[in-house]
């Protein structure tokens, strides 16, 4: 069943059309939960923090594969909008080359830097065997990962998303069966972790080759024959560099808050501050699912030069993700107990440590959501330099001050504040960007028709 990025989009067709996303977007974060329930609870509070300590960088790579995507999967719907199939084909082409040999070269760089790079994260002599294993295994699926990450937007960009929702569907369950067998089972702690979410990965990104370039493929973008022309590799990056800044800001945050946990709480706190990750990237996938989903379409009517289409969709946006913020919000409040449980439960006072966290810390979600979207909107309009300053400036600048200011006033709470304090000063900004800059780019698509 494909989703057709032409016509007008009310309530229920954006949900429609977006929820395939949402669901590829939740099962892919469900790779590091599984992982963190099965080393935590297998491996103990020691191979969790070691897990928490070197995740940060691993992402830091893999998702140069989501700048390769968003970008390019705007830039392509973009050229599908003004009736250029083939130059969109081409496009999405070299972008998956270009993206299975940045996994290929980090990957390397990244198995022989692993002892480098644990130091350097804060790794002490307790933790560095584990943290050098689960990099350097990780490694072996690093170029599926990346390839992975940049289909993720590809999938709706070639009005195929339940593709993706499928294939997330079977990397997940690939990773979870071998967490189970490899850690639990085998008794193999974060090498067998580090395993089973390199075989998903590889999966996940190495089979869609396949199919885009076979006669299966009923999509609208394929694989095809083409030369690297740097300037639409570029136009690309320059588009998805938003959503690379903020997830390589909010991973550098990630690398900040684990250095000032070591300081105040020791391996207590890395640790709860994991289980905190865990529950907000399921959060965060939900509305990284909905950008993904809905940036295309706004890619596709700024290419056709549909304003009517481009402001209604805007407003339902804001709409929906509203009421879903709110929802997610209370739900953390309500479950914070037996979410940690599930990580923690093992240890009390490590799982009182949680609870308080989370009550604290995810009332961020309130406000996230929009701050995501409005980036994402300038992603969908080709304007990839508001779309970066809006995230550039949503993690390392507002979160990341906040991460090391907060704590000398306000002590362990001032950490777990941080991120709903750098949010409600991120959407301030996100509102004058929008207020600024979305009137003008639609002006500006009016007048060209």
């Amino acid at each position: 069943m494909n989703v057709e990025l032409s016509g007008h989009y009310n309530y229920s067709r954006i949900v429609k059309s977006v929820l395939p996303s949402i669901a590829m977007v939740l099962v892919t974060s469900i790779y590091s939960i599984v992982d963190g329930f099965f080393v935590s609870n297998f491996a103990g509070k020691s191979g969790l923090a070691a897990v928490n300590l070197t995740c940060p960088i691993i992402m830091m790579v893999g998702c140069l594969g989501l700048m390769l995507g968003s970008g390019g999967a705007a830039l392509t719907a973009k050229f599908k909008g003004e009736g250029h199939a083939r130059t969109a084909d081409k496009v999405f082409s070299m972008l998956v080359v270009v993206g299975l040999t940045v996994g290929v070269v980090f990957g390397a760089l990244m198995a022989l830097g692993a002892p480098l790079l644990s130091r350097w994260l804060g790794a002490d002599e307790g933790m560095m065997r584990e943290c050098v294993v689960y990099i350097r295994l990780n490694m072996l699926g690093m170029p599926g990962f990346v390839l992975q990450m940049a289909f993720q937007s590809f999938y709706m960009a070639a009005e195929r998303p339940q593709l993706g929702t499928m294939m997330s569907i079977v990397s997940g369950v690939t990773n979870a069966v071998l967490d189970a067998v490899l850690v639990w089972a085998l008794d193999m702690g974060v090498a067998g972790a580090a395993l089973a979410t390199s075989a998903g990965c590889l999966v996940g990104g190495i089979f869609p080759l396949w199919y885009f370039a076979s006669r299966r493929n009923r999509g609208s973008l394929h694989l095809v024959r083409t030369r690297i022309h740097w300037a639409y590799v570029g136009k690309a990056c320059t588009n998805g560099l938003s959503e690379y800044v903020g997830n390589i800001a909010m991973n550098i945050v990630a690398i900040c808050y684990n250095l000032q946990l070591m300081r105040f709480l020791g391996e207590d706190g890395v640790a709860a501050y994991g289980v905190l990750m865990y529950i907000a990237f399921v959060y965060a996938a939900v509305f990284i699912g909905y950008n993904i989903g809905i940036t295309p379409i706004i890619g596709f009517h700024y290419g056709a030069r549909d304003v009517g289409e481009q402001r209604s969709l805007l407003r339902k946006s804001v709409n929906i993700i509203g009421v879903t913020g709110l929802l997610m919000a209370a739900a953390a409040e309500l479950f914070a107990t037996p979410m940690a449980r599930l990580f923690v439960g093992y240890d009390a006072d490590l799982t009182a440590l949680t609870v308080h966290a989370l009550r604290i810390y995810m009332l961020g979600t309130l406000i996230c959501g929009w701050n995501m979207f409005i980036s994402a909107l300038f992603t969908g309009l080709n304007n990839g330099v508001v779309s970066a300053a809006a995230a550039f400036a949503r993690t390392l600048v507002f979160e990341l001050t906040c991460v090391w200011l907060l704590p000398t006033v306000l002590g362990i709470n001032g950490i777990w504040l941080s991120w709903p304090i750098a949010e409600l000063l991120s959407l301030f900004l996100c509102a004058f960007l929008l207020r600024r800059f979305a009137p003008q780019l639609l002006r500006k698509s009016q007048a060209r028709s």
